[in-house]
């Protein structure tokens, strides 16, 4: 293990925790700001998370939504970007601690930003994740993706009527934008796009079940959430409300109805997006600075998005808890910024904004092709103009002008013919993950010029599901 110490600069140092909405438009933000900028990330990407399910469905590829993070800032001068998984963060000392692969950095700050995310949350059975993957990175994405066009296969080759029928259930937890939009996509691959490619199985007979413990489809958009049910069931979706997952294991799962009846779910494919977990930086956060931290991990902060007594320190994002404010893309931009103009104002000795200000621009999902769901302050729109308004508003916040040309070009596909250009999958891509976590520390040293251990058996998943 090295460690290594930021030269101390003469202009004020800014630290920025993570390289999603909230990370990167602060650092955009103080591009001509007289600082210097480290941006640490857990990936080199970032991820525009919102069109995730399109990558487990083969619409778009994952650079498409997951540019490199320094070619984003390449012409940014001020602005370094740092590998790496922030470990500690020590608010006397004002430094942060991060690590990859068996190397430790620390780095020193004046002003600190921290944007770290949130995970999936299993809602205290994490043993579930390794049947159901989430919806939170371009691993479970491309996880997702092998898994889904994988049991086509398999179904095809299949001679019992049962295991066909196990094969061709998809099972999809959580009825909010996520779980909507990713179980009308998969009715529509079934559908529309697979319709006329197999011999011995007819795809539009997959079965697609979207489950939620609540008592509608996505709940924050009202009347919009009984349209867009409606939709669903057109599709061929079956949406069953009040049901709770109460084990999920490689066959299938178990749910718990509203009347405490329990039954059995029969499915090869399991898919979770129900519920997210902040960053494990939040309690370490509100541990130092006896701010409160919420059963989902959020910090609570003062209105200008500080933590209480260190006015140095803003957190952004899925991470904070402050009014209530949604866990979307919106926000964590909006308080990027905010945080930036802040620090700003703080380095030029004038007075910053006392409170953060959200700006609700709406909220909007997809069904399928031609139609979405947009809530819009008093506006409520459904079907094919919402549908247009999605296309729009998500295009807009891809970075970089030639992934959304292809973007475009890749829609085109999809939505106007039948076909999709990414349905190549691997087996790395279905079993990476559960092989990395395995590996453990072993991986740490590998390819690295590291300390080595002791060599790691060929089969070290102990995977059972398919």
């Amino acid at each position: 293990m090295t460690t290594a110490t930021q030269p101390t600069g003469q202009r004020p140092r800014v630290v920025i925790v993570g390289s999603g909405f909230g990370g990167l438009f602060a650092a955009q933000r103080l591009k001509r700001a007289p600082v210097d900028v480290t941006l640490i990330g857990k990936t080199t990407h970032h991820l525009f998370q919102p069109l995730l399910y399109q990558v487990a469905t083969g619409i778009l590829s994952e650079g498409e939504i997951a540019p490199a993070t320094r070619e984003i800032l390449k012409s940014q001068d001020n602005a370094r970007v740092v590998l790496g998984e922030v470990t500690a963060i020590d608010l006397n000392a004002r430094t942060v601690t991060s690590t990859v692969l068996g190397r430790t950095t620390v780095h020193e700050y004046d002003e600190l930003i921290v944007a770290a995310g949130a995970g999936q949350s299993y809602f205290g059975n994490d043993q579930f994740a390794e049947f159901a993957p989430g919806m939170k990175s371009i691993d479970d994405a491309l996880e997702l993706r092998g898994r889904i066009f994988g049991a086509f296969e398999l179904a095809e080759l299949a001679t019992d009527p049962r295991e066909i029928d196990r094969l061709l259930t998809f099972v999809v937890v959580g009825a909010g934008p996520t779980g909507v939009e990713m179980a009308g996509q998969i009715a529509e691959l079934a559908r529309r796009t697979l319709r006329k490619d197999f011999r011995e199985i007819d795809p539009t007979s997959a079965r697609v079940i979207l489950l939620d413990a609540a008592p509608q489809v996505l709940p924050p958009f009202g009347e919009l959430g009984h349209k867009a049910h409606k939709q669903l069931n057109e599709i061929g979706v079956e949406v069953q409300l009040g049901a709770m997952v109460t084990d999920v294991d490689a066959d299938g799962l178990v749910v718990k109805d509203a009347d405490g009846h329990e039954r059995r779910i029969n499915a090869a494919t399991k898919i979770w997006a129900a519920g997210v977990q902040a960053s494990p930086l939040g309690k370490l956060l509100g541990d130092q600075s006896g701010a409160a931290v919420d059963r989902a991990g959020r910090i609570s902060v003062q209105p200008d998005l500080t933590l209480p007594g260190h006015p140095e320190v803003h957190v952004v994002g899925d991470m904070m808890s402050l009014n209530r404010l949604p866990g979307v893309a919106q926000v964590a931009i909006q308080g990027g910024r905010f945080a930036a103009d802040a620090i700003k104002q703080r380095i030029a000795g004038r007075p910053t904004k006392p409170e953060f200000h959200y700006f609700d621009k709406g909220s909007m999902a997809t069904i399928s092709r031609f139609h979405a769901v947009a809530d819009i302050g008093k506006l409520k729109f459904s079907g094919f103009i919402a549908w247009v308004l999605w296309l729009v508003v998500h295009l807009m916040y891809i970075v970089g002008f030639k992934s959304r040309i292809t973007t475009v070009l890749h829609w085109v596909v999809s939505f106007l013919g039948r076909g999709r250009s990414q349905r190549t999958t691997t087996q790395q891509q279905v079993y990476g993950r559960l092989a990395l976590e395995q590996l453990g520390s072993h991986f740490e040293a590998s390819k690295t010029g590291g300390q080595q251990d002791e060599r790691v058996p060929v089969d070290a998943t102990g995977r059972e599901s398919a």
